[in-house]
């Protein structure tokens, strides 16, 4: 076994493809499989299933995974910290819902361990993405949330892949409008206060049920007026130029986002459990750790100021 291989499944894991992998590499894609074979042979397991569409990880894949990812990010570290070697390229993805104190972690990850290069990926992306980004390795880090409506799917779904949710806090519900909005001037807003201005969600997509992975609280009570985007930014725009509003955890970072989005507490019976997920099989890495570590930091944050239990 070489520290080579150990850098090619990884890839493989990442990439989820031996073609993109290659690529990624720079070697061919024989190569790759001949490296990957002659190291499953040595091993006596099999990392991968080849499927038409790409790689599978497998049990005993997912487990070696977890110890090549250790061995590949300490010894950069090391290499770097000792060895006087050119600076470490560092890598790391987080999968995650739109929610601000996950770019706001994400930010102070970079700030602290980020160094003169890095390659890291925050991918604000729909729930099953999510999902299926952590279970197939592409990233350390998944962040949504449960509540009475969807935890019976969401967890199924955590558990069919072998990834395990863990709670950060529990977010009174809020709605996100804009500063000179109607609403934002208001104590709190009831579902009957919201019904005349445009509902603003996330796009789910039609393959899974919507439903149950929607990000939004009280997603299938019926409105008039419905407006579906796939990023933050547009959102954002949207709420500010038709008074429009979304539903969410009402933590939000002033600092990164501006005095243009308020959040006005929702009088509805629901919450939201925000949390993150990871692979049961697969041990966080340094960055992955120090990322958690900043989620936390933002859920105190919230804890104290009200908006969160």
């Amino acid at each position: 076994m070489t520290f080579v291989q150990l850098k090619y499944v990884l890839a493989i894991a990442c990439e989820g493809s031996m073609s993109r992998a290659a690529k990624a590499l720079f070697i061919s894609q024989p190569s790759l499989s001949n490296a990957v074979q002659e190291l499953e042979s040595e091993l006596g397991i099999t990392l991968f299933h080849r499927t038409t569409t790409g790689v599978v990880v497998t049990t005993d894949g997912a487990e070696f995974l977890r110890y090549a990812h250790q061995v590949i990010e300490q010894t950069k570290l090391i290499e770097e910290r000792y060895f006087g070697s050119a600076p470490i390229k560092h890598q790391f993805c987080v999968s995650t819902q739109h929610y601000s104190f996950a770019v706001e972690a994400f930010v102070e990850l970079i700030r602290q361990l980020g160094g003169p290069e890095y390659d890291f990926r925050l991918r604000e992306t729909q729930t099953f993405e999510i999902i299926e980004d952590v279970a197939a390795l592409r990233s350390e880090v998944g962040v949504l949330y449960l509540n009475d409506f969807n935890r019976s799917v969401i967890e199924k779904c955590l558990a069919d892949n072998e990834l395990i949710f863990t709670q950060l806090f529990v977010a009174k519900p809020h709605v996100f409008v804009g500063a000179h909005s109607p609403l934002a001037g208001l104590p709190s807003v009831t579902l009957h206060d919201l019904a005349p201005f445009p509902r603003l969600s996330y796009e789910q997509g039609d393959e899974h049920n919507a439903f149950y992975f929607a990000e939004e609280l009280q997603s299938t009570r019926e409105s008039a007026k419905d407006i579906l985007v796939r990023d933050r930014a547009t959102l954002f725009n949207l709420m500010l130029g038709l008074d429009g509003y979304t539903i969410s955890s009402g933590v939000i970072n002033a600092e990164l986002n501006g005095p243009q989005i308020v959040a006005v507490p929702l009088d509805v019976d629901d919450a939201m459990e925000i949390g993150y997920i990871t692979h049961t099989r697969v041990a966080p890495g340094v960055f992955a750790e120090r990322y958690i570590a900043e989620l936390k930091r933002c859920a105190d944050a919230a804890r104290q100021s009200g908006i969160a239990q």
